[in-house]
């Protein structure tokens, strides 16, 4: 399980907080979706817990307090894809391959190789293994992402947009993924999309002024909680027995 208790941020001194006193409990195994306006603290809450920013709080993770860990160490617990993802100039099977570094420091062993060959096979980009991942198409340099957040083996895939600039297909495809690697770890990603939050997460977690306002499951969300959170009106209509998020004028 990941618990957050009263994570502060700030980026300077003098400033505000980004995040305040936020606090969060995700539930192994499950899919955690934050949701909330661009400057609410999403990226923010992500990069603290995969150590990029220094907190204050605690994040812990299956007893563990991450504080208590260097970064190698936290590396193997936890994989994250951010928005901007830069390959440099590798194969598909270098990058993924690389991405074990925290485990083989200079030289990859017989298990790198296998684990990588392994998770290659599993997302289905076998065809791709030797080309260039600058020469794949978005959706295709997506699933590398993934690859090489799985490799790893961690306990938690944190994702940062990670259908960003994906059309409608690979979109979906990409959530597909998400979901079936929710079956042994736990996933928490950040989207735009209210819609397909509501698809593919077991839980939502709303953000406003740097905390998380509401916490709900799919059944529980309204328009008075979306109105809130994004300032503008918000209609949930049911279609086909799925909820749509729609914005009225």
């Amino acid at each position: 399980m990941l618990k957050i208790n009263n994570l502060n941020y700030k980026y300077h001194k003098n400033d505000n907080n980004v995040l305040n006193d936020l606090s969060l409990e995700l539930e192994n195994n499950k899919i955690g979706a934050v949701l909330g306006k661009n400057g609410s603290g999403k990226s923010t809450l992500f990069k603290s817990i995969v150590g990029i920013l220094k907190y204050s709080g605690d994040i812990i993770l299956d007893d563990i307090n991450l504080k208590d860990l260097n970064n190698v160490n936290r590396s193997k617990l936890i994989s994250y894809v951010s928005q901007d993802i830069n390959f440099g100039g590798l194969s598909v099977f270098d990058s993924i391959l690389t991405a074990r570094l925290s485990y083989f420091n200079i030289r990859p062993n017989e298990i790198d190789y296998k684990k990588t060959e392994e998770i290659i096979n599993k997302m289905n980009l076998t065809e791709l293994a030797l080309k260039n991942v600058n020469e794949l198409s978005g959706g295709e340099r997506q699933r590398v992402a993934i690859a090489r957040a799985l490799v790893i083996e961690p306990k938690i895939l944190v994702f940062d947009e990670p259908t960003g600039n994906l059309d409608i297909g690979n979109e979906r495809l990409i959530l597909k993924e998400i979901k079936k690697i929710s079956q042994t770890i736990m996933v928490l990603f950040s989207v735009h999309d209210i819609n397909l939050a509501l698809e593919f997460s077991d839980t939502l977690y709303l953000m406003k002024n740097g905390n998380i306002k509401y916490r709900v499951n799919k059944d529980e969300i309204t328009n008075e909680i979306l109105s809130d959170i994004y300032d503008v009106n918000v209609v949930i209509k049911e279609i086909d027995n799925k909820k749509i998020v729609m914005v009225e004028d």
